[in-house]
């Protein structure tokens, strides 16, 4: 295998990981009715974080299949790769 599908790889893997990690953590809010008013303002950041480690996982998928699979479109599936990781650091880099 490549290094470059075994980096891409690595990112697909911890990108799913992020994604199903904090999925689950949105059906735990669910079991916890109890707390709801306190829960309240986590949902919104939470769906928005499972919303775009979802989309990076589907992303970083496509790339390693094109690399792996030596598709002709394979630079432009690493080009959106590049483009949802930029992404995910600005929208959570420090301020």
């Amino acid at each position: 295998m490549r290094p470059l599908a075994v980096l891409i790889g690595i990112v697909m893997g911890s990108a799913v990981s992020l994604a199903v990690g904090l999925a689950l953590t949105g059906v735990v809010f669910l079991f916890l009715p109890d707390q709801e008013a306190r829960l309240a303002p986590e949902k919104g950041p939470l769906l928005q974080a499972v919303g775009l480690f979802s989309v990076l996982a589907a992303v970083a998928a496509a790339s390693f299949m094109a690399e792996v699979r030596n598709r002709p479109w394979r630079r432009l599936a690493h080009a959106g790769l590049l483009a949802m990781l930029g992404a995910a650091l600005w929208v959570y880099w420090p301020r």
